[in-house]
């Protein structure tokens, strides 16, 4: 049976290579994000291919109706939700644009999580469907200088984990996404070019998008691309945390700092 994705940040970076791949094994897919000609451009390239239909729904999720818009205009019934779309804002916290970081939340927590309520029941109506969430290693220890983007992601996180206890033996399986740093246009969009985070072990979209596919159709709750974000994940549960934070926020600091 033909499947149909939605992903959501599909013009750049992983949820691109993402979109790729659901492609290249057959599935249609939804493409969602705001600069339509990037979509467009994308779903020629997979149409291209062969043998899949590509639609594209220009849209920004920093809406607060976005997601039950986004749902209205859907083709069809959604097999795979692949909620990708997500930005960050760095700097002290005092300092920071609130309604920048409110549009964050917007999108990294709000719209995905209605976008998962209101397509969750479908799926286990039809009894198979798949959910990839994509949160990040910052989900596994606070992040200062970047405080409510680690918060955002650690709900992902969390939230992942219950809904794929949730759906045990529905058909449905959920998983989370959980990359390191990686080059896409995360950095220059959160001002962290000059971080130090990005000095060493940066890895490209494809590999992080590859890992991350293959967890989700393997039925991994929690899938670290890369050796070394998966052996910093597992020592962030056995240090202390408030050591932890601070080694954080050392590598969080702007280089020169």
């Amino acid at each position: 049976m033909k499947e149909t994705a939605l992903i959501t940040g599909a013009s750049s970076g992983i949820g691109l290579d993402l979109a790729r791949l659901f492609a290249k094994d057959g599935c249609d897919v939804v493409l969602v994000a705001r600069s339509e000609g990037k979509l467009r451009e994308l779903a020629a390239e997979l149409e291209r291919g062969g043998g899949v239909t590509a639609h594209v729904i220009a849209l920004d999720l920093a809406r607060p109706d976005a997601a039950e818009a986004l749902v209205q205009r859907l083709p069809g019934d959604v097999d795979i939700l692949v909620n990708n779309a997500g930005f960050g804002v760095a700097g002290p916290f005092v300092e920071t644009d609130l309604a920048k970081e409110l549009e964050m939340i917007q999108v990294n927590i709000v719209a995905l999580t209605e976008l998962t309520k209101l397509l969750l029941p479908g799926m286990i109506a039809r009894r198979r469907g798949r959910i990839l969430n994509v949160a990040s290693t910052a989900a596994f220890q606070p992040g200062p200088l970047m405080a409510v983007y680690y918060a955002s992601k650690a709900y992902v996180l969390s939230l992942s984990e219950a809904l794929a206890n949730e759906t045990e033996g529905t058909g449905v399986r959920v998983s989370a996404l959980c990359p390191g740093p990686t080059e896409t246009g995360f950095v220059a969009a959160a001002g962290m070019v000059e971080s130090k985070l990005f000095d060493a072990n940066v890895m490209d979209a494809r590999s992080v998008a590859v890992e991350g596919y293959r967890g989700m159709l393997s039925g991994k709750t929690i899938v670290i691309p890369g050796f070394r974000n998966r052996l910093l994940a597992s020592g962030y549960r056995f240090a202390p945390r408030g050591l932890i934070t601070k080694v954080v926020r050392g590598i969080q600091e702007r280089r020169g700092d």
